[in-house]
């Protein structure tokens, strides 16, 4: 029996089923791929992240740094939140801040190559932005550095 007898045998909705398991497989192996891992495993730190990322996308960033730095209370050692408080200030445009927390978070980042390579991104813009040329050249082939 060739391989068109038996398709032509299979019932027509078996068919589209068939049709659609390439597209589900690629969709399973595209869900397996990690993302970033969560801010935080509490809960109350995840919820004034997501209020943070709120106010933030209000352009109500002031707001949303004071909830970071509430957040940062719970967990002095997080350096995700660290990241997202040098976000905010880089946001604000207190560029020195955003280095300073930046620098911060890579110091609790122990060994997370992906977020120090962020760090050191965010680092480059903030001394690009107040005219260190050569200091953001040097942050950005840090994070280069970690990258690979």
């Amino acid at each position: 029996m060739t391989v068109d007898r038996v398709i032509v045998m299979i019932p027509f909705a078996q068919k589209k089923i068939l049709a659609l398991v390439p597209f589900l497989l690629l969709a399973a192996c595209t869900a397996l791929r990690p993302g970033p891992p969560p801010v935080s495993e509490n809960p109350a730190v995840l919820t004034l992240v997501e209020q943070a990322r709120a106010d933030a996308a209000l352009n109500k960033v002031q707001s949303a740094a004071g909830t970071v730095e509430r957040a940062l209370r719970i967990e002095p050692r997080n350096p995700r939140l660290w990241q997202e408080l040098a976000h905010l200030h880089l946001t604000l445009g207190d560029h020195a801040q955003a280095e300073s927390f930046a620098a911060r978070s890579n110091t609790w980042a122990a060994g997370d190559r992906a977020l120090g390579a962020a760090n050191w991104r965010l680092i480059a813009r903030a001394r690009e932005a107040r005219g260190d040329t050569a200091g953001a050249q040097a942050a950005t082939a840090r994070a280069v550095e970690l990258e690979r």
